[in-house]
């Protein structure tokens, strides 16, 4: 089991923050357990956390990735992790991404992608990839370097110069219209749609049914991976309640 998740609330400038998150780790769970453990406590603590809350995170992933490389020793060369988050800030959620673990919304009854997976085989990633002198090449599936199948990631040290820990970060306005966000790795995006999560779980009030409902069928539809789900379901208040599950 490489997969962590964090979902926590908390009090910064009086102001209320949730955060959740889902790391997905490869090559051993060094990298997604340190990003675990720090991201967050980096984020939160950054000085323009509240005042520019986009700098703040992209500072906090790079931050976070550099420590990591730093405290890493020669036996945990090959560990790397995803990062999918999502910020709640007041009425606005920030969701930024790392890697192809995702973050899904269901706003208005229908299902948008609020991240994009970074895949090596995307063009603008295939080409920062190679302009920064590496390549793509087709191992049972497209890989930088032939061997690793993200085009972003934390740690790798072996494949940083191409491998980037730079969040992609899209806002969302949270309103009476959103329902529910769901974060998983791609241990449920490998055998379920977005619409077909939004849709299993529309019904079901109790984020932490959700998350299982969606593990069970990610299961039974025969995912070969680590299965991590963090379901956060927005209130008619506002104030956000989540749960999650891990598989």
């Amino acid at each position: 089991m490489e997969d962590f998740y964090e979902t926590r609330i908390d009090g910064v400038d009086g102001e209320i923050v949730g955060l959740f998150g889902v790391f997905d780790g490869h090559g051993g769970a060094r990298a997604a357990e340190y990003v675990k453990q720090n991201l967050f406590s980096n984020l939160i603590r950054h000085p323009k956390f509240i005042s520019d809350t986009k700098l703040a995170i992209a500072d906090a992933y790079s931050h976070t990735d550099s420590e990591f490389l730093k405290s890493d020793n020669s036996q945990n060369r090959d560990a790397g992790s995803t990062a999918s988050t999502a910020i709640l800030v007041g009425d606005r959620l920030l969701v930024a991404n790392v890697g192809d673990s995702r973050a899904v919304i269901c706003r208005g009854g229908n299902a948008f992608a609020v991240s994009r997976d970074h895949k090596p085989d995307q063009t603008d990633e295939r080409q920062r990839i190679e302009d920064a002198g590496g390549f793509v090449m087709w191992a049972g599936t497209w890989r930088v370097g032939g061997v690793l199948a993200v085009s972003r990631a934390f740690g790798d040290r072996l494949l940083k110069q191409y491998v980037v820990a730079d969040p992609e970060i899209q806002e969302e306005k949270v309103d009476s219209s959103l329902e529910f966000l769901i974060l998983a790795s791609d241990g449920l995006w490998d055998v379920v749609t977005n619409e077909e999560a939004v849709s299993m779980i529309k019904q079901i009030d109790e984020p932490e049914e959700a998350a299982k409902r969606l593990m069970r069928e990610a299961y039974q539809r025969g995912s070969a991976d680590n299965i991590t789900i963090v379901v956060v379901r927005f209130l008619a208040n506002q104030e956000g309640s989540s749960h999650s599950g891990s598989g």
